[in-house]
């Protein structure tokens, strides 16, 4: 575990006061082609307030003016300082080369279009202060599009503290991955310990963020926005894999993350066992998704349920595989028809509106 005894159960407490004027806070930035959002990332993290913040932005070797960009703000603020890759390494190198020239007792990975929000850091490093256990702190992310930054809270209403493998054990369960990025802080010497961010096509923050959780305990600031995440159309976000990809990716997270330093945990059979389930599940309910659509797409279909039994084996005693036999059996026009299956649709999409809720609410689905 990070330093200091870890907690025994979940706590929700009300914020305390904490002094983090000399905490040490470095935040990487990888950049590739990102030259006109880069600026507003690097000052969003050098005015934040109550912490000492430099920076380290990483281009990784950028065709756009990124690199420019980039020396002229080192040159402007001694805070920052820039690495440049010769040729393209990837978002998981560019930022691993980042790590390792960070220096602070904290560390946030922000991509160069994203950008924290006033007085994120000091809010989360005052968690970690009063919590030493604790080892990655998030919050709730701003999605925008556009010029125009939406208000960001800056009150934070209470902290959820949970003992890691607790919530390392909920994120297996689920199978989803509940942070978006740059509301992350993470204490380097547990980073440092654990390593960098593993070589996964999409899923490499996922990854560290359950492997920080199995050795650590993990917290959540409620009520204050803790960065702004941009959507726009060439941001890695918006380049998204389909269902099915998304799926294959959450399960490799996994996989690398039970193949790696987890090995040691006691409850590895259990904690494997159980994101194996929770991915096969949801690999069924699409599959029951498309069945549900007149005309089905069986190709789709066939992908799912053979992407359930691969990762599943044992895949006809998972709960959700009795829904989908029931359609097959039923054909499509009276499955389409049937009161049963009407009233699962529409609780389906009850189910995910109120898991979103939830996640706004408190971090977890």
């Amino acid at each position: 575990m990070s330093s200091g005894a870890s907690i025994m159960q979940k706590l929700r407490v009300r914020p305390r006061l904490v002094d983090t004027s000399e905490a040490t806070v470095t935040v990487v930035i990888p950049c590739y082609n990102y030259a006109c959002y880069l600026p507003s990332a690097v000052h969003s993290a050098l005015k934040q307030t109550g912490v000492r913040v430099d920076v380290v932005i990483v281009d990784d070797a950028s065709t756009d003016d990124s690199l420019l960009v980039a020396s002229r703000l080192s040159s402007e603020n001694s805070r920052v300082q820039v690495v440049a890759h010769s040729t393209n390494a990837g978002p998981v190198q560019t930022f691993n080369d980042g790590l390792d020239k960070a220096t602070g007792e904290f560390l946030v990975r922000l991509d160069a279009d994203d950008l924290l929000t006033p007085g994120s850091l000091e809010r989360a490093v005052a968690v970690a202060r009063h919590y030493p256990s604790v080892g990655l702190i998030y919050g709730h992310p701003v999605h925008f599009s556009g010029e125009n930054l939406p208000r960001a809270r800056a009150n934070p209403s209470s902290w959820t503290i949970w003992p890691g493998r607790q919530w390392l054990s909920d994120r297996c369960h689920s199978g989803y991955n509940v942070i978006t990025s740059p509301e992350v802080v993470m204490r380097k010497s547990l980073v440092d310990r654990l390593g960098g961010q593993r070589p996964l096509d999409h899923t490499h923050d996922m990854e560290m963020w359950l492997r920080l959780a199995a050795f650590s305990d993990v917290a959540y600031i409620h009520g204050a926005d803790q960065a702004w995440h941009r959507e726009h159309p060439k941001s890695l976000s918006a380049q998204k894999v389909d269902a099915y990809r998304d799926l294959v990716e959450r399960h490799l997270a996994f996989e690398v993350l039970f193949d790696g330093i987890s090995q040691e945990l006691p409850e590895l059979l259990e904690l494997q066992s159980a994101a194996k389930r929770a991915i096969a599940a949801q690999a069924l309910k699409l599959a029951t998704q498309v069945l549900d659509k007149n005309p089905a797409d069986h190709v789709s279909i066939n992908r799912f349920v053979n992407l359930a039994r691969e990762i599943e084996p044992d895949v006809e005693s998972v709960y959700e595989w009795q829904g989908l036999a029931a359609r097959k059996h039923c054909g499509p026009i009276l499955s389409s028809l049937h009161p049963l299956f009407v009233l699962q649709r529409i609780q389906r999409r009850v189910t995910n509106a109120l898991r979103w809720q939830r996640w706004h609410r408190s971090g977890v689905f």
